[in-house]
């Protein structure tokens, strides 16, 4: 069935890229009478002709960004054409997410992902304006970032373990600064905050760079967010390193233990960056931006690039990142609800 005013949907998983929309039945119709190749193949013949726009459902200038800025800039030489990256920030990335679940199918508008708005917001939202599932179109994942958890050095914390001690100590006093609410960093926080059974108050952004800002000027007492954003501000000491969220240390921080090193075993907060098109974008024009996508990030210049950020090349295509995304799903969904996270206001 189809969401009134909306495109044609698949009954269930992520939607296919081959279904149609009213513009492409046209289409369709015009490559009969003309005789000419199939509709996908004809939408895609001349992809692209013009501007490409990434829309950022973060605060310009976040960790996301700044990491899509690498793919951005090979894909536009790839593919001939300029690629914008156009922030549209609000909601805990509601907002970005479902303009570009609205927008034409054509390839022309993408939408940059992390877990936030394609697996933690349909699960805490129950008035989300679109349908994850149904409405987006894989097109690849990209990169993964990790997450750091760090304080200002006000704060007279130096282990995570000294951390907890101080937030058993006085419920409720210590803030925390995540990039939204349903965020990769909320999801760390809030984790942490079950694991080791401490009341710690989250303080939600539009995004990474201004939640970087107020924990830097001390506005807020703790960070956790991608290691992207305060990579810099740990190298100047702005900035102390407690622990990373992930599995494995990072390459930039080799000192800086893991949570599950520092007590709490089976604690993992991974963080990633993909791109996905409205459902019905015709499956040519998906496979031309993964195949130039994945070239992109086989480049040692790309990787290298990822890499002085803190992040890593982890790329995907349509269909692997497509089970991707519903492994993650099933992964995140009983934490998310033990969690019991709210949507923001």
């Amino acid at each position: 069935m189809a969401r009134p005013g909306g495109r044609e949907r698949d009954a269930g998983g992520w939607a296919s890229t081959t279904r149609g929309t009213v513009a492409r039945g046209v289409m369709a119709t015009c490559a009969v009478v003309m005789g000419l190749v199939p509709v996908g193949a004809a939408l895609a013949q001349g992809f692209p002709n013009h501007a490409i726009r990434i829309i950022n459902p973060y605060a310009a200038g976040g960790p996301s960004e700044l990491v899509t800025r690498v793919v951005a800039s090979g894909l536009s030489t790839e593919l001939g054409q300029p690629v914008l990256i156009e922030a549209k920030p609000g909601a805990g990335t509601v907002i970005g997410a479902d303009f570009v679940a609205k927008a034409a199918p054509d390839g022309y508008t993408l939408l940059l992902t992390t877990l936030a708005p394609v697996i933690v917001q349909p699960l805490i939202n129950p008035n989300i304006p679109y349908d994850a599932r149904r409405d987006f179109a894989p097109v690849g994942l990209f990169a993964s970032v990790p997450n750091l958890i760090a304080v200002h050095p006000s704060l007279p914390v130096r282990t995570l373990a000294e951390l907890v001690e101080r937030a058993r100590r006085e419920p409720g006093r210590l803030t925390y600064a995540s990039a939204g609410t349903g965020t990769s960093p909320h999801l760390a926080g809030e984790l942490l905050r079950q694991m080791a059974g401490i009341d710690i108050t989250h303080v939600p952004y539009r995004g990474a760079a201004p939640a970087v800002v107020d924990v830097v000027s001390g506005e807020v007492a703790v960070s956790f967010l991608n290691i992207t954003t305060q990579i810099q501000y740990v190298r100047t000491g702005r900035l102390r390193p407690l622990a990373m969220t992930t599995a494995s240390r990072s390459v930039l921080l080799p000192e800086v233990p893991t949570v599950a090193e520092s007590g709490y075993a089976g604690y993992i907060a991974e963080s990633w960056n993909g791109l996905v098109a409205p459902a019905g974008t015709p499956r040519a024009v998906i496979d031309t931006l993964s195949r130039a996508m994945l070239k992109v990030m086989a480049t040692p210049a790309a990787r290298d690039k990822l890499l002085a950020m803190g992040a890593e090349e982890r790329s995907l295509g349509p269909d692997a990142f497509a089970a991707y995304l519903a492994a993650d799903e099933a992964r995140l969904a009983p934490i998310v609800k033990a969690l019991g996270l709210k949507p923001e206001q």
